[in-house]
C-alpha cells in the first residue's frame, strides 16, 4: 500500500533522473555562488544583479580591512620596543603589561581576520606579533614568579618598595 509519501519521494526521484549532472550541479551550487534571492535573473526589464557589480568593491574593502588590521598590529608591535618608561615595578610595570595585552588580543584580532580572508602574508605578520608580545611578557613575567633568574633590569618585584 502506497502512501502519499511514498507518491511523493517517486515524483522526486523522476524529476532528478530527469535531471543530467550539470543541471543538479548548477542547481545544487555554494550559497554566495547562488544568485540572491528574489532575483528575476532573464526576466526583461528586471534590475541588473547587483551583487556581482558589487563583489570588486567587496573585495577591495576587504583586503583594505585585512591590511590595515595588519598594519596597526605591527605597528603597535614596533611601538611597544620604544616604551619611554621604565618597568621595573609598579604602576609602569602594569601599564606596560597591558600594552602587552592589548598587543595580543589586537595580533590575535588580525591573525583570525587574515585566515578567514585567506591573507597569507598578513597572517605570519599577525603571528610573529603574537609571539612577539608573549617573548616580551614573559620576559617580565618570569623573574617576578620565579621561574627566571631576576636582573638589575628584571628585578623579581611587582611593586615598588
Amino acid at each position: 500500500m502506497a502512501t502519499k509519501w511514498d507518491k511523493d519521494l517517486a515524483k522526486i526521484d523522476k524529476q532528478l533522473a530527469a535531471l543530467s549532472d550539470d543541471e543538479l550541479l548548477e542547481r545544487t551550487r555554494a550559497p554566495e555562488e547562488a544568485p540572491p534571492r528574489g532575483a528575476l535573473a532573464g526576466v526583461p526589464g528586471a534590475p541588473p544583479d547587483t551583487a556581482r557589480a558589487q563583489a570588486p568593491a567587496r573585495a577591495w574593502r576587504t583586503r583594505a580591512g585585512v591590511l590595515l588590521r595588519a598594519g596597526l598590529t605591527v605597528v603597535l608591535a614596533a611601538a611597544v620596543t620604544l616604551w619611554p618608561y621604565g618597568v621595573r615595578c609598579g604602576v609602569p610595570l602594569f601599564a606596560y603589561l597591558t600594552s602587552l595585552a592589548v598587543l595580543l588580543v589586537a595580533g590575535t584580532w588580525a591573525a583570525v581576520w587574515s585566515w578567514r580572508h585567506r591573507a597569507p602574508v598578513a597572517h605570519v605578520l599577525a603571528l610573529l606579533a603574537v609571539l612577539w608580545s608573549l617573548a616580551l611578557a614573559t620576559r617580565e613575567v618570569l623573574p617576578r614568579t620565579g621561574h627566571a633568574l631576576p636582573t638589575p633590569q628584571h628585578p623579581a618585584l611587582w611593586t615598588c618598595g
